[in-house]
């Protein structure tokens, strides 16, 4: 699991059937965890814009969005209300 930030989102009109009403936000990583790459990931939790997040990646992160035949390789499971030493 990885902690990021919500830097925006993907609209998608078309994709896989089991992926139809999952928004999906555009998470970056926090920098401290050597990671300059940004990913998309399912948000079920309500995330917002600018919010720190915790992000599942792999088979956890369709077993957290409870679709585990979906195409879902990211997805914001948590929003992080507090936390030490979060560098951004």
């Amino acid at each position: 699991m990885l902690i990021g930030k919500v830097v925006g989102y993907v609209v998608s009109t078309r994709k896989c059937d089991n992926l139809v009403g999952n928004k999906f936000m555009i998470v970056e990583p926090i920098p401290s965890l050597k990671i300059d790459n940004r990913i998309v990931a399912v948000d079920k939790v309500g995330a917002g814009i600018g919010e720190l997040v915790l992000v599942a990646q792999g088979s956890a992160a369709r077993v957290g969005c409870g679709v585990e035949n979906a195409p879902i390789d990211a997805a914001i499971v948590g929003i992080i209300d507090e936390g030490q030493n979060l560098e951004i």
